[in-house]
């Protein structure tokens, strides 16, 4: 549980999952960044790209998310948590190797 406090996660138990009994040390959004961000790096080493557009997009689709639930106009589920954050954290990654590759002027 110590990982997820020093990295900022609420860790609010009914916004995270449990496994045999067990809470995630991460609530279901942050589970779904770090999984998007695993998911998005092993894309790119096999060669796959997503436009800036759809990064942004990506990015997009969270944040409609976390304002919706945060004006209290509707409650999110854990796994729409996760999939929102899926999307986040594959455009995280992709938003930083493309900053990457133009920093070191690499051909991508």
């Amino acid at each position: 549980m110590r990982i997820g406090d020093v990295s900022g996660c609420h860790q609010k138990p009914q916004r995270s999952f449990f496994m045999n009994g067990y809470q995630f040390p991460i609530c279901s959004r942050c589970t779904g960044i770090l999984t998007g961000q695993i998911i998005c790096f092993i894309a790119y080493v096999i060669g796959a790209r997503i436009s800036f557009a759809l990064d942004i997009i990506f990015l997009g689709i969270m944040f409609a998310d976390w304002l919706l639930q945060y004006k209290n106009i509707f409650e999110s589920t854990n796994l729409r948590r996760f999939i929102t954050g899926n999307l986040a954290g594959i455009a995280e990654i992709s938003i930083l190797l493309k900053l990457i590759f133009i920093i070191f002027k690499i051909n991508y």
